[in-house]
């Protein structure tokens, strides 16, 4: 049996271990959560190193990106070294990938009409490749930029592409060496919402981007701002779902299939990849990542909210 463990920097309190076929392999998939405790966590690598077939790294990023320019995030590489014989991924690879073959699916099936949409991207840095495909098509002023908002916490959206490119190009190299925390939410924090910017979730249609990002600022119930809305993210558990929900969320879709009722990270995604195809993702062709998603049978999830579907 492959043996695919998520270390997660986030709450102990959303882990999850199930066992699964896939491409006719059996899979042991678990996700571990550390509370945002760094020492734990690289402790952790180190004892699962070489014992089992993919590490995932949640809950922190590999890689930011922008215009096709990679940055390290100082913090994560510092994980990283502690494995040496075990493949590591942080999911960067599904990100500028199946991500961008998610908003092309919603599109093509009719499902999200991304042209007709306002879409909020919480975060464009770390999924890059969503941000790019969902700028295909949407109107020059109705794809906003959360990333100052969401991010730093200050209310400054941005809309203008070649604006937030200059900006990533001139913060990135400062805020990869930053204590990750400081720039996500991490450990008991994930478990926090701040109602902030609920103009800006009123005002779109679509909201896209990290679930953790999204849930941090998440509006008042009462407010009604996410009414028939649309999400577009990753990393949901049961209590999330029935979260947006209640909250009159219209659709909720995720670029992760649903695994053991659960939909996990993109670097939980990628370790299967990653062990099917026997190599990185990053050094397999579109065809070969192709014929694997065919394999395990991978659509985006979908999740439409009954309550909102009138008569």
């Amino acid at each position: 049996m492959k043996q695919i463990v998520s270390v997660s920097l986030g709450s102990s309190s959303r882990n999850k271990a199930f066992e699964t076929e896939l491409a006719g392999e059996r899979f042991s998939v678990s996700r571990i959560g550390v509370d945002g405790d760094m020492k734990a966590f690289a402790e952790k690598l180190t004892e699962l190193d070489g014992r089992v077939d993919a590490i995932g790294l949640g809950g922190i990023d590999m890689y930011l990106w922008v215009d096709g320019k990679r940055y390290t995030v100082r913090d994560a590489a510092k994980l990283a070294s502690c494995v040496s014989k075990t493949p590591v991924v942080d999911g960067s690879g599904v990100k500028n990938t199946i991500e961008r073959m998610t908003v092309e699916h919603l599109q093509s099936s009719g499902t999200v009409d991304f042209s007709a949409a306002k879409v909020m991207m919480v975060c464009s840095l770390d999924r890059f490749g969503m941000a790019e495909a969902i700028r295909r098509y949407t109107g020059p002023h109705n794809f906003l930029f959360g990333d100052v908002m969401f991010a730093l916490g200050l209310n400054i959206p941005v809309y203008s592409y070649q604006n937030m490119k200059r900006l990533a190009k001139t913060l990135l190299p400062v805020f990869v060496k930053l204590p990750f925390s400081l720039l996500y939410p991490t450990g008991k924090s994930q478990k926090e919402i701040k109602p902030a910017f609920t103009d800006k979730y009123r005002w779109a249609d679509v909201i896209a981007g990290d679930y953790l990002y999204i849930k941090k600022h998440l509006p008042e119930p009462a407010s009604g701002a996410l009414e028939d809305k649309v999400i577009l993210t990753n990393t949901l558990t049961e209590g999330d779902v029935e979260d947006l929900k209640q909250r009159g969320v219209r659709l909720i879709v995720s670029s992760t299939p649903n695994l053991g009722g659960r939909n996990f990270g993109t670097n939980v995604l990628e370790g299967i990849i990653t062990v099917l195809l026997g190599k990185s993702i990053y050094e397999a062709s579109r065809e070969e990542l192709e014929r694997v998603l065919d394999d395990i049978g991978w659509k985006p999830s979908v999740v439409y909210n009954r309550n909102t579907i009138k008569d």
